[in-house]
């Protein structure tokens, strides 16, 4: 059963969310927070959650403030963001705080709910919108990185472990695909972040990007 801690200032929304993750099977709502202050209190004097849903705007600050902080208090949370914002601006700056996954607060009960458990499974769920959107920024900047191509600091076996990062699977699905184990696909996983000096699968992949390590879409 994975604990969640919801951030959403508008109390119809968030008795909304808190309703979706309190009926799902494998969820448990831990609290349910309204303002940025409450959220971080309760952060720092309660047992770590496993996911953190973060809306951004609040009365009293962003929602990237709590992102960052449970980076700093809970590493081995995940925190998704659910927003009204699609914007690259919003959507760099949560995934460059450690947010793993990003979902618009159009999406379906049944939706949010999956991409918590997909969150936890290791995947990294985004609103097909913002994926978009994202593909269009790395698209525009794939073709300086194409011109000047780095040299990989990944290993080749790294590599293959990027890739796969890159299409959202699970550990145990890479771990299946490249016939290893779970805890070496951890292993692998750990020394990508390392070397590309990120700290979540959201700016393993953006990083990437910027680098050129991954191919262009569509080829």
């Amino acid at each position: 059963m994975a604990t969640v801690l919801l951030l959403e200032d508008d109390p119809a929304t968030r008795e909304r969310l808190a309703g979706i993750v309190a009926h799902a099977p494998n969820l448990a709502l831990a609290a349910a927070c309204g303002d940025l202050a409450g959220a971080l209190a309760w952060l720092g004097s309660h047992p770590a959650p496993d996911v953190l849903l973060v809306d951004l705007q609040l009365p009293d600050g962003s929602g990237i403030e709590l992102i960052r902080a449970a980076r700093r208090m809970a590493p081995q949370a995940e925190s998704m963001v659910i927003s009204v914002f699609g914007d690259e601006a919003h959507v760099v700056a949560a995934i460059e705080a450690g947010a793993t996954g990003y979902l618009l607060k159009d999406a379906s009960a049944e939706e949010i709910a999956t991409a918590i458990e997909r969150l936890r499974a290791g995947e990294a769920p985004i609103s097909s919108a913002i994926a978009r959107h994202l593909l269009k920024r790395f698209r525009a900047q794939e073709a300086p990185a194409a011109s000047a191509p780095s040299a990989s600091p990944l290993t080749p076996r790294e590599n293959e472990v990027l890739q796969l990062i890159a299409k959202g699977l699970s550990y145990q699905r890479i771990a299946d695909t490249l016939d290893m184990s779970p805890h070496t696909v951890t292993t692998h996983i750990k020394q990508i972040y390392r070397k590309l000096a990120v700290n979540s699968r959201g700016e393993a992949v953006f990083e990437a990007m910027q680098l050129g390590l991954l191919p262009r879409a569509g080829s």
